[in-house]
């Protein structure tokens, strides 16, 4: 049996007081999305637990049913994966954005969603500074990139950027949670700082700020990690895997899971990703693949640009250019597949941030009679038939894997 995992990364929110208390899932037209609730089961799925960061890494290690607790290491090490960049054993690795402070405060953590070649040449006269103190910057999309410290302590304290918009830059610097770790942070808020210097007065923000647009002013480390090691995805399910996204998150984590990363022209990880291309690439890859996961971010970016109206505009654009084209071409082709529908996190528009509570899912499989729920929304799923999932419930009911001997808990 094929399946298909299309995931609207922070797609659900909390109810918007200027949508009368619903939630941009709740207004937004998603005929595609309300079909496979109506056609499948729904429920609840706790993505990350309390004791875990409320990080994409995090929730989207346990939608591919792994236990994070065992596997998930920092994100820099899982972006590094899918740049191809080689990592030590005793490496340090950060993911490390470009930022824009404004009056001390971080104002954008992209820097405005600052393009590729600009962000290759603010990057590109970075790295000589880093080299000589003995670390390594390697450039990745927009404002995403990568750092490897060689023998860093990982028990440092890093915050994510985008989830202090609007607070003050100097108090976030990183913090050594052990002795051992000091050198670590020093050299690392050694290192923001002189980005600073640097990128204050290069040409590239000049032009930026002449145009009415945000300075990449600083760059800022976080999630720091060492080389994980996890277990196949074809061993731990018995299915051949294939994922496609923009994201090098998400690329890093199918590389660490030994599955296949389709690469789609145009997918940006932004509002202006090829959603028609992501489908079409689906379905494509069904056709030798067991398992296609699709990942979207553009609805978690709009989240933390905490604009509601583009928020609802990239669920309707996934559901209609995407879960649309999918559903259509699997009907076209009478091709029967399991269909899974889910974020894998909230980003609510109030505040910006990423946060733990369960988030909906419907999965529609055509040997499961469906339950009574015919739109998906965070408050209907709940009378959904599935309750709430845990651990690898979900993609053991995606893939019809229970009590599957390798798939633990």
């Amino acid at each position: 049996m094929k399946s298909v995992v299309i995931l609207g990364d922070g797609m659900a929110d909390y109810p918007v007081s200027e949508l009368d208390g619903k939630t941009p899932l709740m207004v937004a037209k998603k005929p595609a999305m309300d079909r496979i609730a109506r056609e499948g089961r729904t429920g609840l799925f706790r993505t990350i637990q309390p004791d875990m960061p409320t990080g994409s890494a995090v929730a989207n290690l346990s939608v591919l049913g792994y236990d994070p607790r065992s596997t998930f290491s920092g994100r820099g090490v899982l972006e590094a994966a899918s740049l191809g960049i080689p990592v030590q054993p005793n490496d340090l690795v950060l993911r490390i954005n470009l930022i824009t402070i404004e009056d001390g405060k971080i104002k954008s953590h992209s820097s405005g969603h600052i393009s590729n070649g600009e962000a290759f040449q603010l990057i590109g006269d970075l790295q000589p500074l880093f080299a000589g103190l003995g670390v390594s910057l390697h450039q990745g999309l927009s404002y995403r990139h990568v750092l490897i410290l060689p023998g860093g302590n990982a028990d440092v304290d890093c915050t994510p950027p985008h989830d202090h918009i609007g607070e003050e830059a100097g108090v976030l610097g990183v913090r050594p949670l052990t002795d051992r770790a000091v050198p670590t942070a020093v050299l690392l808020n050694r290192l923001v700082s002189e980005s600073q210097e640097l990128l204050k007065s290069h040409p590239v923000n000049l032009r930026r700020i002449s145009e009415g647009r945000l300075p990449a002013n600083s760059l800022w480390p976080w999630s720091p990690g060492k080389k994980p090691r996890m277990e196949s995805f074809e061993k731990r399910f018995g299915a051949r895997g294939a994922v496609i996204s923009a994201v090098d998150l998400i690329k890093g984590l199918a590389v660490y899971a030994g599955m296949d990363v389709i690469q789609v022209d145009g997918a940006t990880g932004l509002y202006d990703t090829n959603y028609e291309g992501k489908a079409a690439a689906c379905l494509e890859t069904l056709k030798n693949h067991d398992f296609v996961y699709v990942h979207v971010e553009a609805p978690d970016e709009a989240g933390h640009d905490r604009n509601l109206n583009l928020k609802i505009q990239c669920i309707e654009d996934l559901d209609r250019r995407l879960v649309q084209r999918i559903l259509d071409g699997l009907d076209r082709k009478a091709m029967e597949a399991v269909v899974a529908l889910l974020p894998d996190h909230p980003t609510p528009v109030a505040h910006g941030k990423h946060v733990r509570d369960p988030v909906p899912v419907a999965i529609r499989d055509r040997m499961s009679e469906p339950d009574r729920v015919s739109v998906f929304d965070e408050e209907s799923v709940k009378q959904g038939s599935l309750g709430l999932l845990e651990g690898s419930a979900f993609i053991k009911t995606v893939l019809r894997r229970r009590g599957f001997p390798g798939a633990g808990d």
